[in-house]
């Protein structure tokens, strides 16, 4: 083999803000602060605090491969945590405040943290787990001393106060870039959490991977706000890729309300947000009620959960406003395919332009493949579904010291087992069609809970919609709809089915339309159809 003459220098998280303090230091990251007031300050500036937080860790005793947790918004302060921990050579463990109490306890042991990062209105989440973590030795509560709280953890201290006397330069260790850099856990729907482990360098690959043209719109003139939480997949690789860019930032910390966002928005020229699909839904029926609209942005970004297509077509007709989807998991960094460009969406007219948005196009780097019940290739016809499974530079090869875990999600040639069902068509085409574990198994045939869901949102009425299998003595299973109405809107059962009539195959038709007030979520946003399941399991359907 004949080795290319090139120098040997490792990808590394620090290096793309030290990139961002160089090239461009007047980009600017603004803030909503826990504390309330907005924050505003410079690359360069976030450069210089990272080194100061970068000497108080090595003062805490944190070192090489130590992990360091945080609960925290989407702040400046958790911003610096990005790098500062990294930088060193620690791993910075995002942890989603959503959990429930045990899943909480699990993640802060099984990762063995030895510090807790903690935003101000999130202190009494940490209070309740102190006795059950022996392992952490500081917990660190991220404000100043003028808004420290009282709190019965006997090892807590400032973040403002540690960084207070240190240096704003650093020697930054030149690491290997296969080192731990940050660490996230699924959000353990079923049996306990999982651990994904992220190198330097998937982590900087994947931050180039979404700058890509056609994938994510940024560059130094973009204003970029993810909604998505920094404690979940970290916000989708955006703290990561603006900087490289140039692109300025907006983090709207604890505030998410349709209100609270378009105030950001407005306020600091927002170009493109990111977040889940009832993040702008919820929007959505803010601007609808208050009659306000958005001045500068141009795109939202959606993913984390199947988006309706009336979502799609409601933003762009109704405020202008293009809505790309993606797809990844936390398993995947998370993002591996997103938008919906091609020749298919050049050419596509009127309600077809909004079917193909719910597309997105794989990215350079990531293999996607569809398999059957016995593991064999489905073709990729854009009609055919099976199992997607991946691989990629920035997907992980094993869960973090689980071994039964990794054992279950692999295939035996190293292929990462999504559960998602989907189908795959030309120009690297990616559509997802439901969960494994959410398709309606009908009379041997299968049904979509997504697309059943997709037709149902779009009814005017309707605010949100899950469909999930109900037990039936002759057909196994049939779909029933759970459907929440917008407010002062009004439907019933034979005004969805009326609705439904021509959009979905006759035998697709749910058996039963119950109508609640709200659907359960997940701590990332998705409905949970494991608490629906479990809501309506003595429920019988009128046809059986």
């Amino acid at each position: 083999m004949l080795s290319g003459r090139m120098m040997d220098r490792p990808l590394l998280v620090i290096d793309i803000l030290r990139h961002a303090a160089e090239a461009f230091p007047a980009s600017r990251i603004a803030s909503r602060t826990v504390e309330g007031p907005i924050h505003r300050y410079t690359y360069a500036d976030a450069f210089r605090r990272t080194a100061k937080l970068a000497h108080a860790l090595g003062q805490l005793g944190i070192g090489d491969g130590d992990r360091v947790a945080t609960i925290a918004w989407n702040t400046y302060r958790h911003f610096e945590l990005y790098y500062g921990v990294s930088g060193i050579g620690a791993v910075c463990h995002t942890i989603n405040p959503r959990l429930f109490a045990d899943q909480l306890d699990y993640i802060v042991n099984h990762a063995d943290d030895r510090a807790i990062f903690v935003d101000l209105n999130l202190v009494p989440l940490v209070e309740q787990l102190a006795d059950r973590c022996a392992g952490v030795r500081h917990v660190v509560i991220m404000t100043d001393r003028e808004h420290m709280p009282r709190t019965s953890l006997e090892q807590a201290i400032c973040y403002e106060e540690i960084l207070e006397d240190m240096p704003e330069t650093f020697d930054w260790p030149c690491l290997d870039e296969n080192t731990a850099a940050a660490m996230c856990y699924t959000s353990g729907t079923t049996g306990n959490p999982k651990g994904s482990l992220y190198s330097h360098r998937s982590t900087v690959l994947h931050a180039l991977g979404v700058l890509a043209p056609g994938i994510f719109p940024l560059n130094r003139e973009a204003v970029v706000m993810p909604v998505v939480p920094m404690f979940h997949v970290q916000a989708w690789g955006q703290p990561y890729a603006a900087p490289i860019c140039g692109a300025s930032l907006v983090l709207p910390g604890a505030r998410l309300d349709g209100e609270s966002l378009h105030q950001l928005m407005e306020s600091e020229g927002v170009t493109l947000a990111l977040g889940v699909p009832t993040i702008w839904l919820g929007l959505l029926a803010w601007l609808r009620q208050s009659g306000k609209g958005l001045s500068t942005v141009a795109r939202l970004l959606t993913g984390g959960a199947a988006a309706p297509l009336s979502m799609f077509r409601a933003w762009e007709e109704e405020y202008g406003v293009e809505v790309l989807q993606g797809w990844g998991m936390t398993e995947t960094s998370p993002v591996c395919a997103c938008g919906a460009y091609g020749s298919a969406l050049d050419v596509a007219e009127g309600d077809e332009r909004y079917v193909c948005k719910l597309r997105q196009q794989r990215l350079f780097g990531v293999e996607l493949r569809l398999v059957d019940d016995d593991g064999q290739p489905v073709p990729a016809d854009g009609i055919a579904q099976g199992e997607l499974q991946c691989r990629g530079p920035w997907v992980i090869d094993s869960y973090y010291n689980d071994d039964a875990a990794t054992s279950a999600a692999f295939t035996d040639d190293g292929w990462f087992r999504t559960g998602d069902v989907a189908t795959l068509a030309a120009e690297s085409m990616l559509q997802i069609t439901d969960r494994t574990k959410d398709m309606i198994k009908s009379g041997g045939e299968w049904i979509s809970s997504i697309d059943l869901e997709n037709e149902v949102m779009s009814h005017p009425a309707v605010a949100e919609a899950a469909a999930i299998a109900m037990p039936h003595p002759r057909w196994q299973e049939r779909p029933m709809l759970i459907v929440v109405l917008n407010p002062d809107q009004t439907a019933g059962s034979d005004d969805i089915r009326r609705h439904l009539e021509g959009r979905i195959a006759k035998w697709w038709m749910p058996d039963d339309i119950v109508f609640v007030d709200d659907l359960p979520h997940t701590a990332t946003g998705k409905v949970s159809k494991l608490q629906l399941r479990e809501r309506f399991r003595d429920h019988v359907l009128p046809t059986a």
